[in-house]
């Protein structure tokens, strides 16, 4: 009787018995443990934190069904219904979200490290970005480039559309656009590269901002924008694309890619319609009319586990044309005879071979063939051409934890020809052979050296030398910094924006006894810190700075007593120096991305300087995107773009670009709907886009988005 009532006494305290709640917290996808994850009882004030081991302890946690919170930057937030008592220990295992890239191996630094282990700065947009952006402009990556902090896509013509990729205020030219490693986008087609690459085969987006020349050569002055394509799995991808809008576009593509035992495939197939439209009323396009078909087959060969062989073939062809409107539909007569017409044709393969040995080294052997035949037409002049560029490389990885090696030789060569006769031929052919050495090296814990030293030889007995020098240091687990510098050059070519712009009319072939190839000395360092606010919110922000200094710039100038122009080295130099502020926020299903970039690009020519044409000092991108169970995705997204200078120094306005997409998801398939620009800026609202007759307009510069308001939308299809 006495222990009944004793027992009853007891019964109220052992009801609110305290627990101690024990777990080894993961990362799912490479499953190591995770160090300082925040653990918390929902609803108290009640936390702890991971050790390096994952181990963590939660104590006072009182009986019945209690709900365990874990949260870390980078990660997507796990609630645990858990019936207590209980003594187990709890694997807790957290998948990433797509703002954390530190487990991603990038191709483009060519190391075996990851992201937060290379002291090289490099961005990824992935995966999850790259499906976004492709609702949004599915056929080309205009946008997508648009939207990235310190980058810009310059229109070079209104009449054709063409366009330049610029990185923090340097010309289209010294930007590498690359494919998987393969340099296929440069030269006479860089003008309309941008505009004829679409977004439904690629993986992931990696750019690095300032000189690269060690593992690149030549022209990797700004940085590189390198597109990594998807590659075969065990799991089947079928994937098809249907997009329309309200300027008459359509866009359909499809992808394919899947392993078999010893081989794989994938296939990109795409067709890209637009009627001209004329946004203005003004008689001429504003965005031309064009019908462009890709296809883009790779296979992949497995003899074993550790050697892969590919081949792919690129093959484009792509019909434009702009200008007056009647003459764009056929009602040519006296007064309406302006056009542009641009026929392209591209032809391009990239094989591939990789072997990895049993002590994991790495060698890796890769070949290019580009072909690019351009036709420029107008009513009184035309001007045709054809590019073959190869790339031929082979560098051998040796990994070890301390200290890594990256050996390396390729031969890179350009050979230009003018196809239609005329007096001045702009042919001309540039190659180079460069050998190149790259070490990461673990100085402590905290310390990581990448330093590397490339040599090139031209065809024209030019030999540059080139050392790149990137330090890593992490402070702590939250905050880290990196600081890098190098040199870089670049080989001249007739291939500019200024001369995209006025269609090769009027441009002297190149003198290589007067020109000679551009040199530059750049340096870039950022702060990185990554936290969580109130245990709820995920916040990271990087504060990067560079500057880079570009001596005796070729430069198209007039010729004396002629309507022609011709390249000269400037007597001077081009600077530009600034920096770029990323932050990030991420609450439960809602992420929030703002970023700036100030830019202060001067031209220091003849012992005067001027603002760098069309370059704004201030730029402002922000994202606001809300993700219901990853079934409806709702973005809103702004940008903002401040004074520029045109070429004649004069001052030109700022504007406000807004735009909101949506997205739903189905088990097979999604439809969206995007509002992009629905403020409708654009150049036309506030001046006349060209100036003299219709005949013979004169079109002004373009600063602006011409296009104005787009509505589209579409379905994407999953098997």
């Amino acid at each position: 009787m006495k222990k009944i009532i004793f027992i009853l006494l007891l019964f109220p305290f052992l009801a609110t018995a305290q627990n101690t709640f024990k777990a080894i917290i993961k990362d799912e996808k490479t499953k190591e443990a995770l160090d300082s994850v925040s653990v918390f009882l929902n609803g108290t004030q009640n936390s702890s934190t991971s050790n390096g081991k994952g181990f963590v302890v939660l104590e006072n946690i009182p009986n019945g069904k209690q709900t365990i919170v874990f949260n870390f930057v980078g990660y997507r937030k796990v609630e645990k219904n858990i019936l207590f008592p209980q003594n187990e220990i709890i694997e807790i295992f957290l998948e990433p979200t797509s703002e954390e890239l530190e487990e991603v191996k990038v191709t483009s630094t060519r190391s075996s490290r990851t992201i937060k282990n290379t002291p090289t700065r490099i961005e990824v947009i992935a995966a999850e970005e790259l499906e976004e952006k492709s609702s949004m402009q599915p056929g080309n990556i205009k946008m997508l480039l648009t939207e990235s902090t310190g980058i810009q896509t310059q229109q070079t013509s209104q009449v054709s559309g063409s366009a330049s990729i610029r990185i923090q205020g340097l010309d289209g030219k010294y930007t590498q656009l690359l494919q998987d490693g393969f340099p296929l986008y440069s030269g006479f087609a860089s003008g309309l590269s941008i505009l004829q690459i679409p977004p439904l085969n690629l993986k992931r987006v990696e750019v690095i901002k300032g000189s690269t020349s060690t593992l690149y050569g030549g022209g990797a002055i700004a940085g590189l924008i390198n597109l990594i394509t998807k590659e075969p799995t065990d799991k089947r991808e079928i994937s098809f694309l249907a997009n329309i809008n309200q300027t008459q576009a359509l866009d359909l593509s499809g992808f394919y890619a899947e392993r078999y035992r010893k081989s794989g495939l994938t296939m990109y197939v795409s067709g890209n319609s637009q009627n001209a439209y004329d946004v203005n009323n003004d008689g001429f396009s504003d965005i031309p009319k064009f019908d462009r078909y890709t296809i883009n087959p790779k296979f992949f060969y497995y003899p074993n586990e550790k050697t892969t062989f590919s081949l792919g073939v690129n093959a484009g062809f792509e019909k434009r044309i702009g200008g007056d409107m009647q003459v764009i539909d056929n009602k040519v007569d006296t007064i309406h005879t302006f056009f542009e017409r641009n026929n392209s044709k591209r032809y391009s393969t990239q094989s591939k071979f990789e072997k990895i040995f049993d002590d994991k080294n790495i060698l890796t052997i890769k070949n290019s063939v580009g072909y690019f035949n351009r036709k420029i037409e107008k009513q009184a002049y035309n001007f045709e051409g054809q590019q073959i560029a190869t790339f031929t490389e082979a560098n051998y990885l040796i990994p070890n934890e301390k200290s890594e090696w990256n050996l390396g030789a390729n031969l890179v060569s350009d050979n230009f020809k003018q196809k239609n006769l005329v007096t001045n031929m702009l042919d001309y052919y540039n190659a180079a052979f460069g050998v190149f050495a790259q070490n990461n090296l673990n100085l402590n814990e905290k310390f990581i050296l990448e330093s590397g030293l490339r040599l090139d030889i031209t065809n024209r007995s030019n030999v540059f030398v080139l050392p790149r020098l990137s330090l890593l240091y992490k402070i702590n687990e939250k905050l880290s910094s990196r600081f890098g510098g190098g040199l870089g050059y670049k080989s001249p070519t007739i291939f500019s924006e200024e001369t995209e712009e006025k269609a090769f009319q009027n441009i002297n072939p190149l003198d290589f006894s007067k020109v000679s190839p551009e040199k530059s000395y750049g340096l870039n360092g950022d702060v990185n810190y990554k936290t969580t606010i109130f245990d709820e919110v995920s916040f990271t922000i990087n504060q990067m700075f560079f500057y880079t200094i570009i001596k005796k710039p070729l430069v198209l100038n007039s010729v004396s007593f002629s309507t022609n122009y011709a390249f000269e080295n400037a007597n001077g130099d081009i600077e530009t120096k600034g920096f770029e502020t990323n932050v990030k926020l991420r609450f439960e299903d809602i992420s929030c991305y703002i970023g700036y970039t100030y830019i202060d690009a001067q031209r220091n020519f003849n012992n005067n300087s001027t603002v760098n044409p069309l370059t704004a000092k201030h730029r402002i991108n922000a994202n606001l995107m809300y993700e219901w169970e990853e079934k409806l995705r709702i973005a809103y997204e702004v940008f903002y773009v401040g004074n520029q200078y045109l070429t004649s120094n004069e001052k030109v306005r700022d504007y406000w670009v807004m735009g909101v997409s949506g997205e739903y998801k189905f088990k097979y398939f999604s439809v969206f709907l995007n509002l992009e620009n629905f403020l409708d800026s654009r150049q036309s609202k506030w001046e006349n886009m060209y100036s003299g007759t219709i005949q013979n307009p004169q079109f002004r510069e373009v600063y602006t988005p011409t296009d104005g308001f787009i509505l589209n939308g579409g379905v994407k299809i999953r098997i």
